[in-house]
């Protein structure tokens, strides 16, 4: 028996919530899963979906805020289309993400088929009138334990036995310790013996690349032969995103001793070869839901410096795979950053336990057969 997936997502960039999509959706058995995507426009997930062997449909709608109210929302006409497509396409299963999730699940309650979904954001907490609605999936993930004491609050509105928490998966196959990283310090205009630290975040507020910045001036008075990279973009298209965006590049172009130093590489499809140009990985974010990029680095053989507020708290281990450090710790990020630019063996024997815990605990194929697992037994209920 092939089971048909419905997957409708709200987000049509490639920011790290949408690449744990498409990752989860390559390492399902084709033999047991065929994967459909719903997305309201175009854009680079349904593009990269349909290159890897999935179908995309794609309809118009606006995604639910944080406020909605669960009635309304399941008559909106995007509800009867959703509807129409299980139908059409003999949908099994409907994985939905939250701005969806009031559509989507009324769409499955009235086809007759399971609707399961993924709490991605730190942000989501069910307010009082949406607390019923929240309990009818027939199952909740939670892409970190953070990201599910959140979404629970305290006292929990349910049962936390409720709510899995399903790690993204890494590919370790495409992540891993011998990726190449000579062609971008080349495109950078690196040299090839030059330590490099490199920062993996699209432009938002909360990602910090000001406090990469501060960090990078901190590092280049200590190294002043190191040299700092920064791949992403606005990939959602939003203008507060832009509006930072733009701060940050202004504040480059102001500064000529980060002018220097500091290479912003816009969005690249080949992340592992940018992890491959670093010595250290830093994640300067305010909060991380999950931290796919760290895991990414760890899956490299990189160390990691991280802020400690969020999903890398749960997968970088202090003083084994990287060092944490509060938020806005500027300083802090840049101590760690020395000791470990100044020390190749505490890189190479931090680098080897990151693999090693990534293989462990955030390979991809084991994450797709959990959620396998989950699908199969409420689709054959």
């Amino acid at each position: 028996m092939t089971i048909n997936l419905l997957f409708a997502t709200h987000y049509t960039g490639l920011g790290g919530g949408e690449t744990a999509l498409l990752t989860l959706a390559r390492h399902l058995d084709r033999a047991r899963f065929r994967a459909h995507l719903l997305v309201p426009r175009e854009g680079q997930l349904a593009e990269r979906w349909r290159a890897q062997g999935g179908q995309a449909h794609v309809t118009p709608w606006r995604g639910a805020s944080v406020y909605f109210v669960p009635a309304p929302w399941a008559h909106l006409p995007i509800r009867r289309r959703i509807e129409g497509l299980i139908r059409e396409h003999a949908i099994d299963a409907v994985h939905s993400d939250y701005h969806t999730l009031p559509m989507a699940l009324p769409a499955a309650e009235s086809a007759g088929v399971p609707a399961l979904w993924t709490c991605m954001g730190w942000w989501f907490h069910p307010k009082p009138w949406q607390r019923g609605f929240f309990r009818r999936p027939a199952a909740t993930f939670a892409h970190s334990e953070a990201i599910k004491r959140g979404f629970l609050g305290e006292p929990p509105f349910m049962s936390p036995e409720r709510v899995e928490v399903l790690y993204p998966g890494v590919d370790t196959a495409r992540f891993h310790p011998d990726s190449d990283g000579m062609r971008v310090r080349f495109q950078a205009k690196i040299p090839q013996d030059a330590p490099v630290v490199a920062l993996l975040a699209r432009f938002q507020a909360v990602k910090g690349h000001e406090v990469f910045q501060a960090m990078a001036r901190q590092v280049a008075f200590q190294i002043p032969e190191a040299r700092f990279v920064v791949a992403g973009e606005n990939v959602h298209g939003v203008a507060a995103d832009e509006a930072y965006k733009q701060q940050i590049l202004q504040t480059l172009e102001t500064d000529p001793f980060l002018r220097e130093r500091m290479v912003y590489l816009g969005f690249r499809e080949d992340v592992e070869r940018v992890i491959g140009a670093a010595d250290v990985v830093v994640c300067a974010s305010q909060f991380e839901s999950f931290g796919v990029a760290a895991v990414e680095a760890m899956a490299s053989g990189k160390p990691v410096v991280s802020t400690n507020r969020g999903g890398p708290a749960e997968t970088i281990v202090q003083g084994e795979t990287g060092y944490l450090v509060e938020p806005g710790d500027a300083e802090g990020l840049a101590r760690h950053v020395i000791t470990l630019l100044r020390d190749a063996g505490l890189r190479e024997r931090m680098g080897a336990a990151g693999r090693a815990r990534a293989e462990q605990h955030f390979a991809a194929q084991a994450t797709a057969d959990r959620f396998a697992t989950v699908v199969e037994g409420l689709v054959k209920r």
